[in-house]
């Protein structure tokens, strides 16, 4: 594998892309463009697993691809997703991340239970707490994430999607918390995700009964915010998290980053102390560049030109 103009290897498990929309194969031979580069010069090369490129406007797109294995998250899986965030989480050049799967019909199966079944009881423990680590890594992502749900998305493939800030989905695709049928709980976040997302009785009735749900019903239950009709390219889902995407772009990047931490760790604790947390998230755009640019454009009547600073 050379550079990151030249053609990945059949099997692949995660990628981070152009921001485009482009019809997804199962198991695909991309090959990048020379112009789409990584502003950190960050490059994922692995057997199972690729990350690559920006797109210019700070889209980022980092799809699981392997098909094999239904996507289902296993050591290796693990292994590049977590390099992937950890480049991500420091890159300025960011604006929007979007999760989605390059695998028709299915977006995420949950834990590797083939994996898991070679396991020893003693490395169960310790494998769970790095899926709930990754995942967590993904909900402190800096910048707003979007997951495009265009297929099934079961266990730990649900607790990923909850991980991200934006959740759409195809009105077909299939999600639930399914533990329960194994005799085990969601390990990945999910028995406190889900309640803060729909609360807790439907939460605890959702999991209890490890109930699978459809797009529009998960519309309903207020899981996702977006539901649409499949295409026939299969990424309904995916193009619509890229329109939201670029809804986002023209705002405040650091103005973004400080008004999601402003309501992630709001949310965790009472109003008032809530509203201190806001207090002090606004001071930190108060002399920053961009503030005094948009005052700036306002009063100019024209387009306002943010550099994140």
């Amino acid at each position: 594998m050379s550079c990151a103009c030249g053609t990945w290897r059949r099997r692949t498990e995660v990628s981070c892309g152009q921001a485009r929309a482009r019809p997804r194969r199962s198991a695909p031979a991309v090959t990048a463009s020379p112009r789409v580069r990584w502003p950190s010069g960050f490059s994922l090369h692995g057997d199972d697993a690729r990350a690559w490129g920006l797109s210019s406007q700070g889209i980022v797109v980092l799809g699981i691809n392997r098909a094999y294995g239904k996507n289902a998250l296993s050591k290796n899986l693990l292994k590049m997703l977590s390099k992937a965030v950890d480049a991500l989480k420091s890159d300025k050049k960011v604006r929007t991340i979007i999760i989605r799967s390059e695998v028709p019909g299915i977006f995420c199966a949950g834990a590797d239970l083939k994996e898991r079944a070679k396991m020893h009881s003693s490395e169960v423990g310790p494998f769970v707490s790095k899926i709930r680590a990754v995942i967590n890594d993904i909900a402190n992502l800096p910048v707003p994430t979007i997951a495009a749900i265009d297929g099934l998305a079961l266990g730990g493939g649900l607790e990923l999607a909850l991980a991200c800030d934006i959740r759409v989905a195809a009105s077909s695709a299939k999600m639930g918390l399914v533990e329960t049928k194994l005799a085990i709980i969601p390990g990945g976040g999910g028995t406190q995700r889900l309640p803060r997302a729909i609360g807790m009785s439907l939460a605890k009735e959702l999991i209890f009964s490890a109930r699978v749900l459809d797009g529009q019903e998960a519309k309903a239950v207020g899981l996702i915010s977006h539901v649409l009709e499949q295409n026939q390219e299969g990424d309904a889902a995916y193009r619509k998290a890229l329109d939201l995407a670029r809804e986002f772009l023209p705002q405040g990047p650091v103005a973004m980053r400080v008004a999601k931490l402003a309501i992630n760790q709001g949310m965790e604790v009472d109003l008032v102390t809530g509203l201190a947390i806001e207090e002090a998230c606004y001071a930190q755009t108060i002399s920053t560049k961009d503030r005094l640019e948009g005052l700036l454009a306002f009063k100019e009547k024209r387009p306002p030109r943010y550099k994140g600073e």
